[in-house]
């Protein structure tokens, strides 16, 4: 047997994890402690997991998330009215096969985009494509489309994403283009994809934000009835954090 030609040949066939295994077994000279079977299933998991990675790694990326969340990292300790049941049975993305909404509201500094991180996180390691967006640039960004033709593909790419994540909703009053393009995105997406959106104004102040009642009863009603709610409450985080440091800081004694 020719290890080196076969090394080559995983190579080839872009067997990176299966070729880093199988070289990581023949340098620590295990090779002949493993039975074939043993051999092979090693060498196969590996590949399994690196190409798992390798996918969650590039889902993540092109969904754009603004920061690094990951489910497992969720504080479910802070005072914030985050129920860790409710929140735990989301992570199996069944929502997103339903087309779901989540809707995650709270003031400001509670952790609401981090929540709605962690979930487009934990779709992209279950292979679901991810599109994250602050609604400021993305309102920015179609009107900028619009004005170059590429509006339809734009909208039309959001429209088929498993997934798409719209952060800071409701922070800058909606133009007359803003409440056209969300209606056509939400519309586009009922029952067929999923989408999170989270927000620090209350759901009962959307229309204000939407402005035109009509459109605002309409993207309401399409939204707020099938949603998922998320509602939480409490001090910034960030202010936690800051008095816990301060704490601890006071707390050192002086010599």
């Amino acid at each position: 047997m020719n290890n080196a030609a076969t090394l080559e040949k995983m190579r080839l066939l872009r067997l990176y994890g299966m070729e880093r295994a199988f070289r990581a077994i023949l340098e620590s000279s295990q090779a002949q402690a493993l039975s074939s079977d043993e051999l092979l299933a090693h060498v196969t998991d590996v590949e399994w997991d690196d190409r798992h990675n390798r996918r969650t790694r590039r889902l993540a990326k092109a969904a754009g998330f603004r920061d690094r969340a990951a489910f497992q990292e969720v504080d479910f300790a802070a005072a914030r009215g985050l129920d860790r049941n409710s929140f735990l049975r989301l992570s199996d993305c069944g929502w997103i096969g339903s087309g779901r909404t989540v809707v995650i509201s709270g003031p400001t500094g509670v952790g609401k985009s981090f929540l709605s991180q962690a979930l487009g996180a934990q779709a992209c390691a279950l292979g679901h494509r991810t599109l994250y967006f602050n609604c400021s640039k993305l309102f920015g960004a179609l009107k900028e489309k619009r004005a170059s033709g590429g509006y339809q593909r734009f909208i039309g790419r959001m429209a088929h994403t498993p997934l798409l994540i719209l952060d800071d909703f409701g922070i800058a009053q909606l133009d007359a283009q803003d409440r056209l393009a969300l209606l056509e995105i939400i519309e586009d997406r009922l029952g067929r994809t999923a989408t999170v959106i989270a927000s620090q104004i209350p759901v009962a102040q959307w229309f204000d934000v939407i402005g035109d009642p009509t459109i605002a009863d309409a993207i309401c009603d399409r939204i707020v009835p099938q949603a998922i709610r998320i509602t939480l409450s409490g001090l910034s985080m960030r202010a936690r954090k800051g008095q816990r440091e301060q704490a601890e800081a006071c707390a050192i004694p002086v010599t």
